[in-house]
């Protein structure tokens, strides 16, 4: 947090060193596997969905969106992490157990996808029937599974970024952890286009299954074993939940219904939450249909369409190390977020008019600048968020913005394929369809603006610590 007095003194104990570049870089790991996962989320199995099994863009959508929409669960297994240590750690085994189960999750999935294919075939399109609805509501079922999973872990390991960093060098700490989740995005691309490389439009079932079954053993395993990598003895060395908190020696005080009324003490709460929603929403909303877009409008094949992630992953790896050691240490967390608004909307823009010139360079120019964009805005974003948690409730705290991030992540899939759908039988052309999407997240992304400038860090702080205080004195009364 940015008060001195939100922390405890004692946080500068010697006893506790500071976390080092090295770790830093060590950390990222988790976020490289995460972002590893996305993209054969996002990317593969969305137009596996979409254009090989051919379900609805809006209900192939939906089904991806699962993993978002039980974002509650967040706010729970924060309190949990806060208050309830497993095998010693508040955070470190929740982040391994939940990496554990959406590898498995991830591969369960794709299992079950090629079974709603094959039911597909049966009836010979899409249509409802008796097996189509069994077989989808058993992938939504796993993929929310997947969702959770991804709850616990990224909400636990959010929460360790907390408590091994200070105001001085979060920044620091949100720029390398994040530019290593887009080595993942770049690494993901490279693995899954050189897996997926024999594919070509319209291959058979059997080469489609083969291709895809193998990517999802290969890479979740992979994810996993970052998972355990990033993370093991870094809380025991570096955090300083326990020197930070007030009720370390009584952790059970502060129960779920206790860290809610820490958490929406202040209305600065509800508005940064507002914030992030908006704001993610429209950041993410290009994300499902970009490789659709490349697919549609350029003729671009699996391989091709997949490797284009890399030019987005280089724009936003450069412009995390940029904003967090330079930018925002400059201009401050507010003023990066808002310039970082401006130019998401422009490069949004800029993605829309590159389907008119049907040329595959002018696309990948624009992931580029959008990448820039995205990475400037997520670095003074997330450094703020960071601020706005109270020590004692701090997995509670992540949860809520984690919970507001995955809601919107959801909202943003399923506006995206909503949209799609309406401007293919509305409009014209397919190049103005996929422009709707684009010029829509443009407006979201100027909005958003509107209830950041009317965040206070200051006003936040005083009333969460106000607040703490009022809930441990009513322990002791």
């Amino acid at each position: 947090m940015a008060s001195s007095e939100a922390f405890d003194s004692s946080s500068n104990s010697p006893s506790v060193p500071r976390v080092n570049l090295l770790t830093m870089f060590r950390l990222g790991l988790f976020q490289m596997g995460l972002s590893m996962m996305s993209i054969l989320t996002l990317g593969v199995l969305n137009r596996v969905l979409i254009k090989e099994i051919a379900i609805p863009a809006t209900l192939g959508s939906l089904v991806l969106a699962l993993q978002a929409f039980v974002a509650p669960s967040r706010i729970w297994f924060g309190q949990i992490s806060d208050a309830k240590p497993m095998w010693g750690y508040h955070r470190t085994a929740y982040v391994w157990i939940g990496a554990a189960i959406f590898a498995i999750a991830a591969f369960l999935f794709v299992q079950v996808m090629w079974q709603l294919d094959f039911a597909v075939e049966n009836a010979g399109t899409w249509v409802w029937t008796t097996q189509t609805i069994g077989w989808t509501a058993l992938l939504s079922l796993v993929f929310a599974i997947y969702g959770l999973a991804l709850c616990a872990s990224g909400t636990a390991f959010a929460a360790l970024l907390v408590d091994v960093s200070e105001e001085d060098n979060r920044s620091k700490v949100v720029g390398v952890v994040w530019s290593m989740l887009m080595v993942g995005i770049i690494v993901g691309a490279i693995i899954s286009s050189s897996l997926l490389k024999q594919l070509t439009p319209g291959a058979n079932i059997e080469t489609l299954q083969a291709a895809v079954n193998r990517l999802f053993m290969i890479v979740p395993a992979l994810v996993f074993g970052l998972a355990i990598a990033a993370t093991l003895g870094v809380e025991k060395k570096y955090s300083l939940y326990t020197k930070r908190s007030q009720v370390v020696n009584r952790e059970d005080s502060i129960t779920l219904f206790k860290a809610w009324e820490i958490l929406t003490a202040s209305p600065q709460t509800g508005l940064f939450f507002t914030f992030l929603l908006v704001m993610t929403i429209s950041l993410f909303m290009q994300d499902p249909i970009v490789e659709l877009y490349a697919a549609d409008v350029f003729n671009m094949k699996y391989d091709e369409s997949t490797r284009l992630n890399v030019f987005y992953g280089i724009g936003i790896l450069i412009a995390y190390g940029v904003a967090g050691f330079l930018v925002v240490p400059r201009l401050g967390k507010r003023r990066t977020a808002k310039m970082g608004c401006i130019l998401v909307a422009f490069s949004a823009l800029l993605l829309g008019i590159s389907g008119f010139s049907a040329n595959p360079a002018f696309l990948k120019l624009g992931l580029v600048l959008f990448g820039l964009s995205t990475g400037v805005l997520t670095t003074a974003a997330v450094s703020l968020m960071l601020d706005l948690t109270a020590a004692e409730a701090a997995g509670t705290f992540i949860g809520a913005w984690g919970l507001a991030q995955s809601i919107s992540r959801g909202l943003a899939f399923v506006f995206a394929g909503a949209v799609l759908d309406t401007g293919k039988k509305l409009l014209p052309s397919l190049q103005l369809a996929y422009g709707l999407v684009f010029v829509l997240e443009a407006i979201g992304m100027l909005v958003s603006i509107w209830f950041l400038n009317r965040v206070n860090v200051t006003e936040f702080q005083t009333t969460t610590k106000q607040a703490i205080a009022s809930v441990l004195e009513s322990d002791l009364d």
